[in-house]
Order: structure tokens, then C-alpha cells, then sequence
């Protein structure tokens, strides 16, 4: 018989809660869903997070197969990041947070404005 701990950790949104649950996961497959990007420009879309928390959300996706880390070897070092085959099965989801987050934003904005 399965504990419930086992029955948990089989749970399938418990694995990608598992796999996205860092702050800034969802942002970074949002932003990568254009297209390649290196670190830089990934860091000015991001401004809110730091150079290591940027870095340690980077290799926590990279660990779990959803994006790719290509380096150059060239002076300076050039890094790029794109999503993985596994990656891009995110993007129906992320595009339905996004218009989940615009209709969210426009009913507080109504909400708000029924007020005053």
C-alpha cells in the first residue's frame, strides 16, 4: 500500500509544481518563449532579481531538461539560453497565465474603479 507521501510525489502537478516552483521559473520560460536570449538580456528583462538568483533559476532549468545552455568558446564567453524540446510544451500554458494575468488585471482595475 502507497503512503501518502507516495501518493504525493506521484501526483503529476506535484512534479511540475516541484519543477517550476522557483519565484522567477515561470518568467524565464515566459521570456525565453521569443526566443534565444543570452544571460545579459535575459538580466534586463529581470531586473528585479539578482545576477546569482538569475544564474541558480538558469541551472535549476537546465537540471530539469527545460532549457538549453549553449557556450562559445570565444573572449568574452558568450552564453545563450533557448528553450528545449520539453520547454516549449510549457508555452500553451504560459500563454494562458498571461491572459489569465491581463483578465486578473483588468478586474482589479474595474473593481478599483467602481470605488472611488
Amino acid at each position: 500500500m502507497q503512503s501518502n507521501k507516495d501518493i504525493f510525489e506521484n501526483c503529476p502537478v506535484y512534479a511540475i509544481q516541484k519543477i517550476i516552483g522557483g519565484k522567477w521559473s515561470f518568467l524565464v520560460l515566459y521570456h525565453l518563449s521569443t526566443g534565444t536570449l543570452r544571460f545579459g538580456e535575459l538580466s534586463r528583462l529581470m531586473p528585479m532579481t539578482t545576477q546569482s538568483i538569475l544564474t541558480r533559476e538558469l541551472r535549476n532549468l537546465e537540471n530539469y531538461h527545460l532549457i538549453n545552455r549553449k557556450v562559445y568558446a570565444e573572449v568574452p564567453p558568450k552564453v545563450e539560453y533557448s528553450l528545449t524540446d520539453i520547454g516549449k510544451k510549457f508555452l500553451p500554458v504560459l500563454k494562458e497565465l498571461a491572459q489569465l494575468g491581463e483578465d486578473y488585471k483588468q478586474c482589479v482595475k474595474n473593481i478599483k474603479s467602481e470605488k472611488s
